[in-house]
């Protein structure tokens, strides 16, 4: 899959002020209001499928996060639920990691757990707009 379009081009094709929307991919549960989810969620835009040219949380891999104040540890608990864009994903037994070690660092974080879910199976409607536009899939 050859990308189209890079971060640059769709923030100039579409402004700055709606780039951000158009990033959040539509089967994504989060908890936004969290004050940790901003730093959770650039972390995991920094996690890059190694076929396809868009970080998960874009390709729409990313479909739950979760987190949790565990007041007695004084840290919080992050729980992820993804997919991937296919059962025989030749990196399927290392994302869980990687995206563990995107998020682990982040000062507050504690335990993080991620799960690898094949219901619902990903399609391209998983995508965020940007994804579309960088792969040029409308």
């Amino acid at each position: 899959m050859k990308q189209v379009a890079d971060s640059n081009m769709v923030k100039n094709a579409v402004g700055e002020d709606n780039y951000d929307a158009l990033q959040h991919p539509p089967m994504l549960e989060a908890s936004e209001d969290h004050p940790l989810w901003p730093l959770a969620r650039k972390a995991l835009m920094e996690v890059y499928d190694p076929e396809i040219p868009t970080n998960i949380y874009e390709l729409g891999l990313i479909l739950k996060v979760i987190l949790t104040d565990d007041a007695d540890a004084g840290v919080t608990d992050v729980y992820v639920e993804m997919t991937l864009t296919s059962p025989g994903c030749p990196v399927a037994q290392e994302m869980p990691g990687m995206v563990q070690s995107a998020i682990l660092p982040i000062d507050g974080i504690g335990e993080v757990t991620v799960d690898i879910v094949w219901d619902p199976p990903w399609t391209p409607k998983f995508m965020s707009e940007t994804a579309k536009m960088e792969l040029n899939m409308f």
